[in-house]
């Protein structure tokens, strides 16, 4: 009665329930409705305002007369909406695994067509909606597609102008005219700035707002001008009076400081711009010249730091091992580089605005390419000088650094030509590159050696030798790969370019109908060593743990940790390669492809693999085992995939391949059990009592420590050699590996109670007859 009550009232409830979920389900559709057709309405604005803006960019792409301006513009749009397609591409990806997972349920069609109606007609829904689903996407793929086209077409126009201006020639600069007209420029520049100045001094001082202007600016300005000149100076002061720490320490204490004087300096230079600009004084070109004040200003800073840095006046510091002299000189022509650069910057942001015929342009530029040519060829004379303690100067690093002198002094030779004879823009554009590019070689050079100093050593890692060996050439790597952009910024590359490389390295590369991303890669690095770690933390666990409380023995232990992190390791492999997208029946589907080149071309190492797994297996050999195989004796050190490592008892590796373990004749002393036994063979001379040669061995075999006694030592007369009467003592030893050592204790204890007891050990004698003797005599 109770369990028919208690279906009564599960029915009840049930009959309850299902009008109240056919209900909530409804009001479910019909709130997901409207939220789907405002997503639909949403897309279809979008890709109407896309439409607009390709056509517009379309337009404009097959333009001639189109400025870069408006170029950038529309290009920075288009990588918005591309980015924005990319995203969409993926739209309703689980739905669709959720679709497919339906059909392979239903199965594939038979053969001959016939299914039942029912299940043709899901069938046939489930690849409507399938193809409903992909639509989004499909629509996302091409508005991508064509987004990035336009982007392509655009950056091409933009190279092509590049590289035309390149072409370039102006008039030569060496006319004496030109020359003149560009003195005077500049003399009349600095002359309109003074004008400016004055008027808006004047301007300022008839306002009502100076009395509270004129207080901030002296603030601002004492404070700037006293973190520019003083605090560098006490700065660098208080650096020299700390002592200086032997060691890597003292130079990883020496860069912390040095720090200092680029913060410093750089916190003053900002005041003063700031209290320049505040005044609102200054008019068109010094606007301009103020606005390039702070770039200019860091140069300066940055580029004084950074000699100091690979020129260090402490011999201590000093890690490109050049002298005094040479360290000096470079700290000088650096200075003198870094101040070309920055009165040139100054000079070109205040002509901005001023129209000059392209004579003067040249010569404008001439000045400070032949002055930067001049010091760069200096400069270069300092990077080829070897130092004093170079042992070889045709050692690779000797080589390297002669090819860069090579290279700087080309560049410096070259520009200031290509100036000379009205290619400007190509020459500036080859030799400041070449000096930026320069002082960031010197910049990744210092900071590889702070990150090796900070690195632990290796003398002091002698556990872990080979992971922090490799440590200083992983940091070097990854101090090269974040070079990289910085060179192609240097050498005219674009912000834009760099964020295409990176938008296309983003989008991935297609495998068949796979496409696999960064990030891809990225989740199938962190799943695969998350499943190596696991694999390896269980296996300690079985090792240390879980193993030693069973009755399994060394080698059975071994056999499972190794067995089960062949396992682990697989399964990570194929988790990891599932979760990055791969389809694992394409992949199938190569390996069978591959079967065949592998049964011809890996026979052997396919063999010693299966042998290895066979050996972990059956296990008729384990590690610690003493055996002898191939004529090689020795013990059984590890068991791997391929190969097994004999340690012979000359303390030399020896490696036999699986496949001779398990096809070959092997023999294993230690196997099952240490007992084993030893033969010592003895020879008395003729004449002896054997009977007491017999007690006496006797004695020695019981006596020793080793020898078992159930069985007891056995002791045979073999037989009559030709010098001797031989005997033998065969004894069973506990432990099989001291067989030599109890053999020769034995010997030891014969001798001596040979000597004892009179017995003679005889050695071979042979009497020489000769058959003419009277030749002898002859001779003599």
């Amino acid at each position: 009665m109770i369990r028919r009550a208690a279906w009564m009232v599960a029915l009840g409830l049930w009959a309850f329930a299902m009008p109240v979920a056919a209900q909530t389900q409804a009001e479910t559709v019909q709130g997901i409705g409207p939220a789907i057709d405002a997503l639909a309405a949403q897309e279809r604005t979008d890709e109407e305002t896309f439409a607009r803006l390709a056509l517009r960019a379309e337009d404009l792409a097959a333009r001639d007369d189109a400025s870069l301006f408006a170029i950038g513009r529309l290009r920075a749009d288009l990588v918005r909406w591309r980015d924005e397609f990319l995203a969409r591409t993926s739209l309703n990806a689980g739905r669709i695994e959720t679709v497919d997972a339906q059909l392979a349920a239903l199965g594939s069609v038979p053969e001959d067509g016939v299914e039942p109606a029912s299940v043709a007609a899901r069938r046939a829904e489930l690849i409507a909606q399938r193809l409903e689903l992909r639509a989004p996407g499909l629509l996302a793929d091409e508005a991508h597609a064509r987004a990035n086209g336009l982007i392509a077409e655009f950056d091409a126009i933009v190279q092509s102008r590049e590289a035309a201006q390149l072409g370039i020639r102006s008039p030569s600069p060496l006319n004496p005219g030109y020359m003149f007209a560009a003195v005077t420029t500049v003399v009349s520049l600095f002359e309109v700035i003074g004008v400016e100045l004055t008027a808006g001094i004047s301007l300022m001082l008839t306002g009502d707002g100076w009395h509270r202007d004129l207080p901030r600016f002296f603030v601002l300005l004492g404070v700037g001008l006293a973190l520019m000149s003083m605090g560098r100076r006490i700065t660098t002061g208080w650096r020299n009076s700390l002592p200086l720490r032997a060691g890597r320490l003292g130079v990883l204490q020496s860069f912390a400081l040095s720090l200092v004087q680029i913060i410093v300096p750089t916190l003053g230079l900002f005041a003063v711009t700031r209290a320049l600009e505040g005044l609102g004084v200054f008019g068109l070109r010094g606007s301009d010249l103020l606005d390039a004040l702070p770039l200019a200003g860091v140069v300066i800073i940055f580029g004084w730091w950074l000699a100091r840095q690979i020129f260090p006046e402490d011999e201590r510091l000093s890690f490109l091992g050049h002298t005094a002299d040479v360290r000096a000189s470079g700290r000088r022509i650096a200075a003198a580089v870094v101040w070309v650069l920055a009165i040139s910057r100054l000079i070109d942001a205040g002509l901005r605005t001023i129209d000059t015929s392209d004579g003067t342009n040249s010569a404008l530029s001439f000045i400070p390419i032949a002055v930067l040519g001049y010091l760069f060829w200096r400069f270069a004379k300092i990077i080829g000088t070897q130092p004093p303690d170079a042992e070889d100067p045709e050692a690779p690093r000797g080589r390297k650094r002669a090819l860069v002198a090579r290279a700087c002094r080309f560049i410096a030779i070259l520009s200031p030509a290509l100036a000379a004879l009205g290619f400007v823009e190509a020459a500036g554009r080859l030799l400041v590159p070449a000096i930026m590019s320069v002082g960031l070689i010197g910049l990744v050079m210092l900071m590889q050696r702070l990150a090796t100093l900070l690195s632990p050593s290796v003398a002091d890692q002698e556990d872990n030798r080979g992971l922090y060996a490799l440590l200083p050439v992983m940091i070097t790597v990854i101090l090269f790969m974040l070079s990289l952009p910085l060179f192609a910024l240097i050498w005219g590359a674009s912000p834009d370019d760099l964020i295409e490389i990176w938008s296309r390295f983003r989008e991935g590369f297609t495998i068949g109908e796979t496409t696999l991303s960064p990030t891809d890669f990225l989740r199938f690095a962190v799943v695969f060593v998350v499943g190596y770690l696991l694999t390896r933390f269980f296996q300690g666990a079985l090792r240390k743990s879980v193993l030693p409380r069973t009755r399994l023995d060394i080698g059975g232990q071994n056999a499972i940790v190794a067995g089960f992190g062949y396992v682990g390791i697989l399964l990570a492999a194929i988790i990891a390669i599932t979760s990055a997208g791969l389809d694992l029946s394409n992949i199938a589907i190569v390996a069978g492809a591959l079967s065949v080149g592998i049964g011809f071309g890996l026979q052997n190492i396919v063999s010693n693999f299966v042998s290895g797994i066979i050996l972990l297996i059956e296990r008729p050999v384990s590690e610690g085992d003493w055996i002898e195989v191939s004529g090689q004796m020795g013990y059984v050190r590890s068991i791997s995939v391929r190969s097994t490592r004999i340690e012979t008892f000359d303390r030399t590796d020896v490696i036999i391949p699986n496949a001779d373990l398990v096809s070959g004749q092997v023999t294993n002393w230690t196997r099952g059990n240490l007992i084993g036994r030893v033969i010592v063979p003895v020879g008395v001379a003729y004449g002896t009592d054997v009977e007491k040669v017999t007690g006496i061995l006797r004695g020695i075999a019981e006596a020793h420590p080793m020898v078992v006694v159930t069985p007891p030592p056995s002791i045979l007369f073999v037989g009559f050699g030709a010098d001797s009467l031989d005997f033998e003592i065969r004894a069973i030893l506990r432990d099989v590996n001291y067989v030599m050592i109890a053999k020769s204790e034995m010997n030891y204890e014969i001798a001596k109670q040979f000597a004892e007891a009179g017995i003679e050990i005889p050695f071979a004698q042979r009497d020489v007859w000769l058959r003419n003797p009277e030749a002898l005599k002859g001779d003599a």
